[in-house]
Formats: C-alpha cells, sequence, structure tokens
C-alpha cells in the first residue's frame, strides 16, 4: 500500500500542473495584448534611458517614466508584471 501513495501523489501533481497550464493559456487577442503591453513598457524604458542620458536627473526621468506607465505596468519602476 506504501508504494502506492507515492505514484497516486505524483498522478494528483502531474495532473495539477497540466491543469494549471491549460488555464494559463492566453487567446489569440489576449497574446497580441500582451505584446503590445511588452514594446509599451520597453519604449517607456528607452524613453528613461534616453532620459537619463540626456542628464536630465534621475528624479526628473522617474517621473517621465511613471507617467509613460500609467496604467500599463505595476510598481514604481514600470515592472514587466502585467497589470491584468
Amino acid at each position: 500500500m506504501l508504494k502506492k501513495k507515492p505514484l497516486l501523489s505524483l498522478f494528483a501533481a502531474a495532473t495539477l500542473c497540466l491543469s494549471t497550464a491549460a488555464l494559463a493559456q492566453h487567446s489569440d487577442k489576449e497574446t497580441k495584448e500582451d505584446i503590445g503591453r511588452h514594446r509599451a513598457m520597453a519604449a517607456a524604458h528607452e524613453g528613461a534611458a534616453k532620459c537619463l542620458e540626456a542628464g536630465k536627473g534621475e528624479k526628473v526621468c522617474m517621473q517621465e517614466l511613471t507617467a509613460a506607465c500609467k496604467g500599463l505596468a505595476l510598481g514604481k519602476y514600470c515592472g514587466m508584471r502585467h497589470a491584468h
């Protein structure tokens, strides 16, 4: 009986992982929206880099980054975690 329990646990874990993976699938529309968000976040970060290169100062550049990322991403630094 003890030999069957580890196999049952492994089977249950595998089933759970596969079920979770199936739930995480995005539709084509959601994937396109994610791509757009990633591109917008990348553009916001590129703008922040150019701001710093121009010598505007960290405070000004962070304000610009925050404005560019409003409603787009999470966190103070326009994190790559999605806002959905």
